[in-house]
């Protein structure tokens, strides 16, 4: 089973460029093929595939924020927030989870704390509000209640907007206490890794250096790959070995993100 995940930083541009990203979607040909950062409402772009379901949220705002999940296999149900209407990045399109009948699917877009971290009260909430979501999903709740009597695993994919560990960028001495790289968000992705869950590309890859799924438009970061890791697959401990390949394709242009890819075991 093959999964993609990528912060397209506006999908309509993603469209017109060489290669497009029709042509991008093809070439990685993913059974569940995830989006962030769409920037579009409903109705803006009319994009189908052949074989594919799509399921969208959209935030309030225009041209903000957005997700998005294209899959081959038809989910039992599509939840489009976690029921917390009063978290602050509430109503912005952060969230695409989809139940299956062997795992749930979870596409995330975590807000940024912002310049001089002035948005980290909200992140806070945000990832602790994430992290009770993704582990009520493992044992069969949702926001609206009782899902399936069958606790199941969770695969939750997207940009978590934080370099983990200094292994996870280029600068970290430069970038420490800054948005991404503070003590509070590197300490709630800990929280959620402390939860059971693991992130899959480093558990296959612990030592990989300069792999990274950001970099600024500024100063020639990518042709230097002077970047961030802050794209992630991160799977329940009990998927953990059925985890068969993590990759970062940062051969992908089209975006100031690449995708990233997680190969799991097919279902016997």
């Amino acid at each position: 089973m093959k999964l993609v995940s990528w912060n397209v930083n506006g999908l309509r541009a993603v469209l017109k460029k060489d290669p497009s990203f029709t042509e991008i979607f093809a070439d990685l040909d993913a059974d569940v093929f995830a989006l962030q950062e769409t920037k579009l409402q409903e109705g803006q772009v009319d994009l189908e595939f052949d074989g594919y379901r799509a399921y969208w949220s959209y935030a309030e705002r225009k041209g903000y924020s957005g997700t998005a999940v294209f899959t081959r296999h038809e989910p039992l149900q599509v939840l489009h927030s976690m029921g917390r209407p009063e978290l602050g990045a509430a109503g912005e399109g952060r969230i695409v989870a989809l139940e299956f009948p062997r795992l749930w699917f979870v596409c995330v877009y975590t807000p940024n704390a912002k310049n001089e971290l002035l948005r980290i009260d909200e992140r806070m909430e945000w990832d602790d509000a994430f992290r009770e979501f993704c582990k009520g999903l493992e044992v069969g709740t949702t926001p609206a209640g009782p899902s399936t009597a069958e606790a199941k695993p969770v695969v939750m994919c997207g940009d978590f907007n934080v370099a983990h560990n200094e292994i996870d960028l280029k600068n970290p001495e430069a970038n420490r206490g800054n948005a991404g790289f503070s003590d509070e968000e590197r300490g709630k992705f800990d929280e959620l890794i402390d939860a059971g869950f693991v992130d899959a590309f480093r558990d296959l890859n612990p030592d990989a250096r300069d792999a990274y799924s950001w970099w600024s438009y500024r100063m020639r970061a990518r042709e230097r790959n002077v970047g961030w890791r802050i794209d992630y697959f991160l799977v329940s401990e009990s998927l953990r070995s059925e985890v068969r390949r993590a990759s970062i394709r940062s051969d992908i242009f089209g975006s100031d993100h690449c995708p990233i890819t997680l190969e799991l075991d097919e279902e016997d």
